[in-house]
This record gives C-alpha cells, sequence and structure tokens, in this order.
C-alpha cells in the first residue's frame, strides 16, 4: 500500500507572536513540538514562549552577526535528516529579520522548505491606517546613513501605499525627513506596541506625526509607519 503522507520539511519557518502569545498558531506549536532543534535569533526570548507553551527543546543561536558562519554546519545536519524551526524573536523570519541565507542554501540542496502563516507587524499596521491595501510597498528599515536621503525621493513618487519599520530612538527623525521629502501634509500613521496591551495607533499629516511624538519623553516598542501614496 502506498504511503501518501507528504515528507516533512527539512526546514520550517515559523511565525511567532509579536506581543500578544495568543497569536500562536496551533500548528506552529505542533511542529515546534516535532523538529529536532529550534533556531532562534535570541534562545533567551524564544526560550520564554518555548516554556509559555510547555516544550522542552535544544536551541541554537542563528542571528545576522553569525548566519554566514553556521549556515554550512546548519546544512551538513539537515542534509543527515535532522528537522529544524527557525524563529525570530517577533513575527516572521526573514522580513527585515535573518533567515533568506538559510532558505536560499536549503533550496539550492534540494531541501524541502516550509513556512507557515503568522504573525507580522506591517499587516495590522497597514488595515489600521485606512490608506488602502490593494496595493503597497514594504520598504522595511531604510538605511541609517549612507543612501538614506537617495531612497526617500526615489519613494517621493511613489503612488502605493508605503510601509517603514523603525526604531523608538528614530522614529521622530524619519518622520521629520519624510515631512521634509514627502511634503509636510502626506497622510501617515504611526503604529506601535502592536498587539500588545498598550497598542496604539496614530493617524495625522507627517509634519504633525513628527511634533506628536517628538512632544513625547520617551516612545517605546516597536515602530511601524504607514504612509499614503502619492496622490493626483
Amino acid at each position: 500500500m502506498q504511503d501518501n503522507t507528504p515528507e516533512p520539511a527539512a526546514l520550517t519557518i515559523v511565525p511567532t507572536p509579536i506581543g500578544n502569545l495568543e497569536d500562536i498558531t496551533l500548528r506552529a506549536i505542533r511542529v515546534l513540538g516535532e523538529v529536532d532543534v529550534v533556531l532562534a535569533e535570541d534562545t533567551r526570548t524564544s526560550g520564554r514562549l518555548l516554556q509559555h507553551l510547555g516544550l522542552k527543546k535544544p536551541m541554537q543561536s542563528y542571528h545576522l552577526h553569525n548566519e554566514h558562519k553556521v549556515v554550512a554546519g546548519l546544512l551538513e545536519r539537515l542534509e543527515k535528516g535532522e528537522r529544524m524551526a527557525l524563529v525570530s524573536d517577533a513575527g516572521t523570519p526573514g522580513i527585515s529579520d535573518p533567515g533568506f541565507l538559510l532558505v536560499r542554501e536549503c533550496l539550492a540542496k534540494g531541501l524541502k522548505v516550509e513556512c507557515l502563516p503568522g504573525a507580522t507587524a506591517f499587516v495590522p499596521a497597514l488595515l489600521k491606517s485606512g490608506f488602502g491595501a490593494e496595493r503597497f510597498t514594504f520598504e522595511g528599515f531604510l538605511p541609517v546613513k549612507k543612501g538614506r536621503q537617495t531612497r526617500l525621493r526615489e519613494l517621493a513618487e511613489e503612488r502605493r501605499t508605503l510601509i517603514f519599520y523603525e526604531s523608538p530612538h528614530r522614529v521622530v527623525k524619519t518622520l521629520e525627513q519624510l515631512a521634509e521629502v514627502f511634503g509636510p501634509e502626506r497622510p501617515a500613521s504611526v503604529s506601535r506596541e502592536l498587539t500588545k496591551l498598550f497598542e496604539e495607533t496614530v493617524t495625522d499629516t507627517l509634519a504633525n506625526l513628527a511634533q506628536v511624538f517628538g512632544a513625547r519623553p520617551a516612545i517605546k516598542g516597536e515602530i511601524v509607519i504607514v504612509v499614503q501614496g502619492l496622490r493626483e
């Protein structure tokens, strides 16, 4: 009798909650319980999640600063039959987080890669902005220094909704620069602490948003900035 059970993936990309732990999926919990090792951006952060889920798994650090060093060893283990789950501190690995290199190398070796659907910060921020999600462009983090102004000028004529990630200590500067290049009256929204107790989305012009957040003594939480595309 033929066995039609699908071959399990060597590597599974597992999205994790961006704040609210209830956002983990049943499928993600199952996969995390079945794999041989969990590759984590920060083993302490992911360790707390596994503990919350009642799972005990071997973990290995996999992040931006070591991925080129460890990828060959991971591929060797995967080729021998180990199954691994890749997680980031929050959200979906590979979206402004490490993951692309390992996925590319796995595919080059003919290893099966699976990606589960799940939490990612830009989707709720986009929908809460009210600017329309029919067409949008995700820009992730802007260049910190070199090429930043050039990229902003390139995007100034973009008609699709624009989505950026930003850190709390740079958000005011970024809003000021966006207002300068895109125009102070361009509508935008700033979302932070998504899915958490103090979730907040503020929608206004870029100039007003820069003033609102600039007046705060402290800003906490990862930031998603959504900017309306250029209108006629």
